[in-house]
């Protein structure tokens, strides 16, 4: 989180504390504050994707499964045939940073 943010949830809860700023509104900084720490999705080549299921040791499958897509896809997506939506490119950047097992029960 940002300096600036800090500061201005740190003045939301002392006016909170005050009765200045109701419960409402501080619920709204700090959602927006979550919503700020969210990073950007990374954009990813074909090549890039391969490498990020070789180094999981995952099968075109299981991310097709995984992401909700065909094999095909992925398959495009690989050759640089196409791209996947914002969507699917969260998903194949939160499994580079964390692996599969993230989408485990």
């Amino acid at each position: 989180m940002s300096d600036d943010l800090k500061n201005i949830y740190a003045m939301a809860k002392r006016y909170h504390k005050h009765g200045v700023v109701k419960d409402e509104t501080l619920k709204t900084v700090e959602a927006r504050i979550k919503a700020a720490d969210i990073p950007d999705v990374r954009p990813m080549t074909g090549e890039e994707i391969k490498e990020v299921r070789q180094r999981w040791n995952l099968s075109q499958s299981v991310l097709a499964r995984t992401t909700g897509m065909s094999v095909e896809s992925v398959s495009k997506w690989e050759r640089g045939e196409s791209k996947p939506n914002q969507a699917v490119l969260r998903i194949i950047n939160m499994i580079s940073d964390k692996g599969p097992e993230i989408f485990l029960s």
